[in-house]
């Protein structure tokens, strides 16, 4: 999950001066933000701090933040005349940015822990960009799935190409590991995902083919586990919803498991959170190719001290 956010001081800090976009765009300000819980917190790989949404605007899908509402499409893309004017672009130039990043964060690192690229997923994409921000029903997404597949297919084919690319660029720039992150997902059934999202998804896992290990995070996606095991991604993310060794043993032994801790726990006492974290771990029983982390981002009131607190927790007890 993405490491920095409200939840710490020094973010805020920066957030009073600079939008979430600024920051995004501005590598020194990016590396800046991504160091922080590295050096508060007892993390064994960082992640850089970027947006998913990034790939959109160079695309000709402007949009924004609004404050306590989350992303906000310009013009959401509701015709086949919207779908028609979308553009692909090269990442290597519209996001060199992320990449510049990238590389200053791989140097401050110093080889001290792997740094984590990013990039999100073509059904999370286009539902943004056909939403206009985010939905409960992703009722306008699943009309243009549904009512226009054709349209949807080549949307999500434009998708998958430059998320590949922008991906294989992250890698080039330094990045060891890339997590992509189809969020919302989790809203469609077994058989959707099949029709709508899989090919597209393998698609960029097979431009990044073996390159570096990959990671493939949904939220709410216990009922299709074995369809994003199929997408592709050597672990699969799974959120709190399921409990770990069941999904794991959906999954089978030959993928890697991250999870799976509720971010709202973390809210609770400390004795509470020591339970829960006792009860992840008792789940994958000490396999190889569990990686301990929350079932999805970690919520801006979240005490520093309880996320400090469950990471030397987890080595301790990893060590036992």
């Amino acid at each position: 999950m993405r490491q920095a956010g409200r939840y710490m001081s020094e973010y805020r800090a920066l957030r009073e001066r600079y939008s979430l976009l600024d920051i995004c765009r501005t590598p020194d300000l990016a590396t800046e933000v991504t160091l922080q819980p590295v050096k508060r917190i007892d993390v064994d790989a960082a992640i850089i701090f970027s947006d998913l949404l990034l790939p959109l605007e160079p695309m000709g899908i402007p949009f924004d933040f609004i404050r306590g509402e989350g992303p906000a499409i310009e013009r959401p893309l509701r015709s086949e005349e919207d779908f028609a004017a979308i553009r692909p672009f090269e990442p290597r130039e519209a996001l060199a940015h992320v990449l510049q990043a990238i590389r200053q964060v791989k140097r401050e690192l110093g080889g001290r822990m792997p740094l984590i690229g990013f990039a999100g997923g073509p059904f999370t994409l286009a539902s943004y960009a056909i939403e206009g921000g985010h939905s409960n029903t992703f009722a306008h997404t699943k009309a243009i799935m549904y009512g226009h597949p054709a349209v949807w297919h080549r949307f999500c084919d434009l998708l998958a190409d430059i998320v590949g690319d922008y991906a294989c660029a992250q890698v080039d720039a330094g990045a060891d590991v890339i997590q992509l992150f189809d969020s919302w997902v989790g809203v469609l059934n077994s058989r959707d995902y099949r029709e709508f999202v899989l090919p597209h998804m393998r698609r960029i896992f097979d431009t990044l083919g073996n390159r570096v290990p990959t990671i493939h995070f949904g939220v709410g996606t216990g009922a299709i586990l074995k369809e994003l095991s199929e997408a592709g991604g050597q672990v699969i993310g799974v959120d709190w919803r399921t409990p770990l060794d069941e999904a794991w043993n959906t999954l089978g032994d030959d993928r890697a498991v991250q999870g799976n801790l509720d971010p709202t726990v973390l809210l609770g006492p400390l004795d509470r959170v020591f339970a829960a974290v006792d009860d992840v771990l008792a789940r994958a029983g000490g396999r190889p190719g569990h990686i301990f982390n929350l079932g999805h981002g970690i919520l801006p009131m979240t005490p520093l001290e309880h996320v400090q607190a469950v990471a030397r927790y987890v080595h301790e007890q990893s060590r036992q």
